[in-house]
């Protein structure tokens, strides 16, 4: 049986498993899904961002999380917190992607408000952070939803990125 992290009225969130490399694979292979990263990802690569998740969870206690549909148990996505270098730091990104098929529903919004909550709450974390393309409106529309604000732009993966933050004292229900 597998153990939930966390569950929302419509979600649960459960860590990663080397078995879902398909539904994984379904995001990480639409270039639609992946319009604001550098490409798609292959079978390979997907098993590697799996592996490193997996040693995420070890090292630092957290990572992308599989998002489900809570009465169906159908895969949805993944939100969850991730280490990032950000300007020679280490930040904790919320991050969040899910199939073309269910966008437009607010599941990256009501995962990304439990992974939020979850970081102030329980991992009891100073802040938060969010690395979006400027041009990801979607991503930036969740990120604002749950009380992040732009900070700046940076540059990260040779592209320019905008660095959104959050801290609990800026936490908006």
């Amino acid at each position: 049986m597998t153990s939930f992290l966390f569950q929302t009225n419509r979600l649960q969130l459960r860590h990663m498993l080397t078995s879902d490399v398909e539904h994984l694979l379904r995001i990480f292979s639409d270039s639609k899904v992946m319009t604001h990263y550098r490409r798609t990802k292959s079978k390979e690569e997907t098993i590697k961002w799996i592996d490193w998740t997996l040693y995420n969870y070890k090292a630092y206690g957290v990572g992308m999380w599989i998002v489900e549909e809570k009465d169906s148990g159908t895969f949805l996505g993944q939100c969850g917190l991730v280490p990032q270098k950000v300007e020679g730091a280490v930040a904790i990104e919320l991050g969040y992607l899910f199939l073309p098929a269910v966008w437009n529903n607010g599941y990256a919004t009501e995962a990304a408000t439990a992974v939020r909550d979850y970081a102030f709450q329980v991992l009891q974390l100073d802040e938060i952070v969010s690395l979006i393309a400027p041009a990801n409106t979607p991503s930036i529309r969740v990120a604002e939803k749950i009380g992040m604000t732009c900070e700046k732009e940076i540059t990260k993966w040779d592209q320019k990125i905008l660095l959104y933050k959050q801290t609990p004292l800026e936490r908006k229900t």
